[in-house]
């Protein structure tokens, strides 16, 4: 017997459910192999895709298309394929194992690394969520007129009315989201038909790839810290688990196979939207006709200004078009961040908080730099404390992409399954090119703040000694998750290719998207 008492945190026993349900709940794919199955898989990767459409994206390109035109419209093509590569490996990991990312790195690592690397995912869900708060006060300013400062404070009630939607289970939750992710592509493709960009300029920039200046390069960084968010891999190895699919090689395979066609799906439209996105700023705003009111909000352009690029041709009704999609971004990365959340803290520490309370403790930590920021800076000042959100992501995403490549890669019968050798070394390539071109940036950034910062030179030994020994500790930590060896025992998951099924629990706790409300929780394990 394992029993666990809900009292504002929860102790979970390892891979048990964490709430009675009834298995009528469940999602269960038939045994019976058949291209219908793919129906049942639907949804993760939409849940999944939101994190690629949040306010971050946005910003960044906005800022994208105002500064570069079509320049940077490549690193969204690069960053959508890597992001296809490894959203289907976290997948894969789950459907495989009956794990998420979270709990193998907690039966992985020891306890110090272990608590290190939950500090670092904490840390990557929370700048997470400053561009979704701040995304959210912009639209209710868009729509109502409400100041930034007080649409902050509303975002975290409105969060806590859409988390009472998990009680009617993920089916629901998947087409809600589903429907937020195409009223998001309907604003913007109607943007996009209406500012007309030259589509020869549009294939050139996606094709050809090109990084003009330092300026460049930090945009460039954001876009990808906004495209391949590393709270996504942990949320995606446990999406997939609400799926109750055949225990058996030929059940595994189908499994992953559709995930990868869902993820893909749901990939393109995220994709087509930050195109979409960058090509409506860049067309307006690199246009000959251009007003000097408007020149002038193009040099500084962020999600508070953008409703201007469609308002010649549009009208008024531009800026509730896009306050329609930038609300309905907020709402639907805050719910998935959420969970995102619970998950990273339910499988690094054991341990369970109620949704409210979990999601009152994130939102407070997103609120209090996004509330000082946007009564000091202005809109201004909060678009850009969501660049700095967004390129905090990308450097912090090694620490969850180099466990996952590893637990993927490993001589296992996992490994022959769920991913060849050549996907092996993709995933590998492309890890090791997003942290070269981190730690690049990094470094030339520190460097160009010594030598040009104007500062007294005990302000640069201080700034040299400090800046130094921060980039050795994050080199070291990479180092050491990229050669670290993983235990032998790490997992044998897959059954056999003699064996037809394997006994696992189900993982109710995935199904319904719902975690303990308070009520004590016993469970019979055998």
């Amino acid at each position: 017997m394992a029993a666990a008492t809900a009292s504002g945190g929860n102790i979970s026993f390892s891979n048990s459910p964490l709430i009675e349900n009834s298995v009528s709940n469940q999602i269960v794919v038939p045994e019976k192999k058949s291209w219908k199955n793919f129906f049942s898989y639907l949804g993760p990767g939409f849940l999944v895709s939101i994190a690629y459409i949040d306010p971050g994206n946005f910003e960044t390109d906005l800022q994208s298309g105002a500064q570069y035109k079509y320049e940077l419209l490549w690193i969204i093509l690069v960053a959508s394929c890597a992001a296809l590569v490894i959203q289907s490996l976290a997948a894969n990991l789950g459907v495989v194992t009956g794990k998420h990312l979270a709990e193998h790195c907690r039966a992985e690592y020891s306890k110090v690394p272990n608590f290190m690397l939950w500090v670092v995912a904490e840390i990557a869900v929370v700048a997470c969520d400053i561009p979704e708060v701040i995304g959210t006060a912009f639209a209710l300013n868009m729509l109502f007129n409400i100041p930034v400062w007080i649409g902050v404070l509303l975002t975290g009630f409105s969060t806590l009315i859409l988390l009472a939607l998990q009680q009617y289970g993920i089916r629901k939750l998947e087409f809600l989201i589903a429907f937020l992710v195409l009223t998001i592509a309907l604003c913007f493709f109607v943007e996009l038909h209406y500012s007309k960009p030259d589509p020869k300029e549009v294939l050139y920039g996606l094709f050809v790839p090109q990084l003009k200046g330092n300026g460049a390069t930090g945009l460039a960084i954001s876009l990808l810290g906004a495209m391949v968010m590393p709270h996504n891999l942990f949320l995606h190895s446990a999406l997939v688990l609400s799926r109750k699919i055949p225990r058996s090689v030929t059940g595994i395979k189908e499994a992953c196979r559709y995930y990868l066609i869902e993820s893909g799906l749901a990939l393109t439209v995220a994709f087509l939207i930050n195109v979409s996105v960058i090509s409506v700023s860049g067309a307006v705003c690199n246009a000959s006709d251009l007003s000097p009111e408007d020149q002038a909000s193009c040099e500084d352009l962020d999600l508070n200004k953008a409703s201007f690029l469609l308002r010649n041709v549009v009208g008024t009704w531009s800026s509730k078009l896009f306050a329609i999609a930038l609300l309905a971004s907020g709402q639907s990365s805050t719910i998935t961040g959420t969970y995102a959340g619970q998950y990273v803290m339910q499988g690094f520490l054991d341990l369970t908080l109620r949704p409210w309370l979990r999601n009152f403790l994130t939102r407070c930590l997103a609120i209090i730099p996004s509330l000082i920021v946007a009564l000091i800076g202005g809109s201004a000042g909060a678009g850009k404390l969501i660049i700095i959100a967004s390129m905090i992501l990308s450097f912090e995403l090694p620490f969850a992409l180099v466990p996952l490549l590893k637990f993927t890669s490993s001589k296992t019968k996992m490994g022959s399954h769920a991913n060849s050798l050549l996907v092996s070394s993709v995933t590998w390539l492309i890890g090791g090119l997003i942290m070269g071109i981190n730690i690049y940036y990094l470094v030339s950034s520190f460097i160009k703040l010594l030598l040009q910062g104007h500062m007294k030179l005990v302000a640069i030994v201080f700034l040299g000694i400090l800046g130094s020994s921060g980039i050795t500790i994050y080199l070291a930590a990479i180092g050491y998750l990229v050669l670290r060896k993983n235990r032998e025992s790490s997992a044998r998951f897959l059954p056999s290719s003699n064996s037809q099924t394997v006994e696992t629990l189900p993982r109710e706790d995935i199904v319904n998207m719902r975690l303990p409300n308070g009520v004590a929780v016993t469970r019979n394990l055998d």
